[in-house]
C-alpha cells in the first residue's frame, strides 16, 4: 500500500442492496416498519428499479429476475443481516414495531456498535434478513 495513502480509504455505506422474493411486499413492509420512502428510477441498464429511502442512504431491491451487470455471485434471499441507527428513542421504535405486529427476534439488548455500546432490537423482513436498530448509549 501507498505510504502516502490514508490508513482508510473508504468512508462510510451509500447503500445496500437486498435480493428479494417480493419487491412490492418488502416495500410495504419497510414502509410500515421502518417510515422508508420508495424511490423507482431507472437502472444503468435502462430498465425500472426499486429503492428505499432513509436519511442519506437507501436500500436497493432487486428480485432474481433484477437483470443487472453488477450484482452479488449468488444473490440469495434472507441472507442480509445489517444494523441501523434509530431516528428516535429505541423504546419508541419498540413500541412502533409491537403496534405494527412486526415479532421481535431479540431485545433491547447491549451490544458494541462501531463507535460504542448500543441498545439494540432485532427483527426479520418478509425474506427472512435479519435488521438490527439501535441506539447508542451515552457515555
Amino acid at each position: 500500500m501507498n505510504p502516502m495513502a490514508p490508513k482508510t480509504l473508504a468512508d462510510r455505506f451509500d447503500h445496500i442492496v437486498l435480493t428479494v422474493n417480493d419487491i412490492e411486499g418488502t416495500t410495504s413492509f419497510y414502509e410500515r416498519a421502518l417510515g422508508f420512502e420508495r424511490e423507482n428510477f431507472q437502472g444503468s441498464d435502462g430498465r425500472p428499479r426499486c429503492t428505499l429511502r432513509f436519511g442519506s442512504q437507501k436500500i436497493n431491491l432487486q428480485d432474481r429476475a433484477t437483470d443487472t451487470a453488477n450484482k452479488a455471485q449468488t444473490p440469495t434471499f434472507g441472507s442480509g443481516d445489517f444494523c441501523l441507527i434509530a431516528a428516535v428513542p429505541l423504546d419508541q421504535m419498540l413500541a412502533h414495531l409491537r403496534a405494527e405486529s412486526i415479532a421481535i427476534v431479540a431485545g433491547p439488548v447491549t451490544r458494541r456498535g462501531a463507535v460504542g455500546q448500543m441498545r439494540s432490537v432485532y427483527f426479520r423482513d418478509p425474506d427472512g434478513n435479519l435488521v438490527e436498530v439501535s441506539e447508542y448509549m451515552s457515555g
